[in-house]
């Protein structure tokens, strides 16, 4: 497939991230941009995070029951 060059202007911090990134993932930033387009059109970054979504809202009680035991006093558990 034949490429195409695409220019865009971001924050520094922002194009830090991307160059990171795209690193950790071990593609060129054109694929990883690529990458995230691609999913972003498919809906599967979506679903993704719908069913995170749907995640923490099934399980948000064992979250702050564990949350609420690290905030606990150390002596108060102690009898």
């Amino acid at each position: 497939m034949a490429k195409t060059q695409l220019g865009a202007r971001v924050d520094e911090d922002v194009a830090e991230l991307a160059k990171k990134r795209a690193a950790d993932l071990g593609l060129s930033i054109g694929d990883y941009l690529a990458r995230l387009v691609q999913d972003d059109v498919s809906g599967l970054r979506a679903r993704a995070v719908d069913a995170a979504a749907r995640f923490l809202a099934e399980y948000q009680s064992v979250f702050d029951e564990a949350e609420q035991a690290q905030q606990t006093p150390r002596g108060a558990r102690a009898a």
